[in-house]
């Protein structure tokens, strides 16, 4: 499943549009006023699925993530000094990425790819391209997306 993760031109907040490649709008985020980043996950007819809290006072940028009211797990960012990488406290998956912090690669636990997420240069907002490989995974790697994303514009 291929999703297009674009940023919106005029927000006081983080808000998205996540579309399909039909551009069909599959998922709307919100971004709300907090200590750290909040932001709300909502289906493509409003109705709130989940949502990224980042925990503050930690070493290292840490996001919460939760399916509806349910925890389901936590993203990490480990020190490195050359290509960014995550820990993700959700089925055992890790994300590593390039240099230019453009693409990264979601692996699950026996090292097999759970997705890719690219980032678009020349855009005036910050758009990624993500593939997904089981549909039952997108919500999980949408919220990772937003995590890095919140953790690159927390260091702008």
């Amino acid at each position: 499943m291929r999703l297009i993760f674009k940023q919106r031109f005029f927000s006081w907040f983080d808000s998205y549009d996540i579309y399909d490649e039909m551009g069909n709008t599959l998922f709307t985020v919100k971004g709300e006023l907090a200590w750290g980043h909040l932001l709300r996950i909502y289906d493509a007819i409003g109705n709130e699925i989940g949502c990224i809290k980042e925990k503050v006072f930690t070493w290292l940028p840490k996001f919460e993530m939760y399916f509806g009211d349910n925890y389901v797990g936590s993203i990490n960012k480990e020190f490195s000094f050359f290509k960014p990488k995550f820990n993700i406290d959700y089925k055992g998956w890790n994300v590593n990425g390039n240099w230019l912090e453009w693409d990264y690669e979601i692996v699950d636990y026996k090292g097999q790819t759970v997705a890719t997420i690219s980032k678009q240069p020349w855009n005036f907002t910050d758009t990624y391209v993500i593939d997904v490989y089981n549909p039952n995974d997108t919500v999980y790697a949408l919220m990772l997306v937003l995590a890095i994303d919140a953790e690159k514009c927390s260091r702008d």
